[in-house]
């Protein structure tokens, strides 16, 4: 079984920079694995450890700096790693970013039988790139993913979650899936894995390298932007509190203008 770990860097919070597009600036700025990515990653180590003859690529796309993020994946347990890195990729939207991946899976990773993603990106909180690298491939997806449940017979069967409860789901391979929270104890990266990663060369690829033109990524290839970005202004709110369900009708009433009747 061959698994796609779609991974992304997503800066420290606390140090976020705008660039004049209104786009996170990424270059030299602290960064992370995105936490979703961390539960898909381990959601790909669990069928690793399930099903015979796994091999899993980490694949991201980002400025060269990510290399590191995924040779932390692969000391943790993932095969090898791919980086997507051109400056014709910067500020893309979800839509030129499933583009791009999607077309690379295509076309270097053609072979696959399951891209699993994170639900979210911090950074975005979109959840649209999953399913636009699934659009792109044409092929099945199934989100907000809880658990796996088996892996067999060329098909997948997941737990999903809904608003209402949760759902068993069967999609044949290949599929997409993107996988939410896990409650779990991250895989440590151990000795050996990490003597593999700092081994381990990750194959990077260019615009040049995928069949797409310079209109078809990055901002040019967004047909959404950010018009502004801006941290909100704390308001000053008064508290109230109340002791009974009259109080609080009594409370709402009044703000709302109205009288004792």
């Amino acid at each position: 079984m061959k698994i796609v770990l779609c991974i992304k860097q997503v800066p420290d919070t606390s140090d976020i920079k705008w660039t004049e597009n209104n786009t996170i600036q990424r270059e030299g700025l602290e960064s992370i694995m995105n936490p979703y990515d961390v539960y898909a990653m381990e959601a790909a180590l669990k069928l690793k450890n399930i099903t015979e003859a796994t091999e899993i690529t980490a694949l991201t796309m980002g400025p060269l700096q990510a290399v590191e993020m995924l040779k932390k994946a692969i000391a943790a347990g993932v095969d090898k790693g791919i980086l997507l890195s051109d400056k014709k990729f910067a500020a893309a939207d979800t839509y030129a970013t499933g583009k791009t991946i999607g077309t690379a899976i295509r076309q270097k990773l053609s072979d696959f039988d399951l891209i699993i993603c994170g639900q979210f990106a911090i950074d975005g909180d979109t959840a649209q790139t999953g399913p636009s690298i699934a659009n792109t491939l044409n092929i099945p997806q199934v989100t907000y993913v809880q658990e796996i449940i088996s892996c067999k017979n060329g098909e997948l069967e997941v737990r999903r979650e809904l608003d209402d409860g949760t759902e068993i789901v069967k999609v044949k391979l290949p599929a997409l899936i993107c996988v939410l929270k896990d409650y779990f104890e991250p895989t440590r990266a151990k000795i050996n894995g990490i003597i593999k990663a700092q081994n381990s060369e990750i194959t990077t690829y260019g615009l040049e390298d995928l069949e797409l033109s310079a209109e078809e990524v990055g901002l040019r290839g967004s047909p959404t932007y950010v018009s502004r970005a801006f941290r909100p202004e704390p308001k000053n709110t008064e508290c109230v509190f109340v002791n009974s369900a009259e109080e609080l009708a009594e409370k709402i009433n009044i703000c709302k203008g109205g009288g004792n009747d």
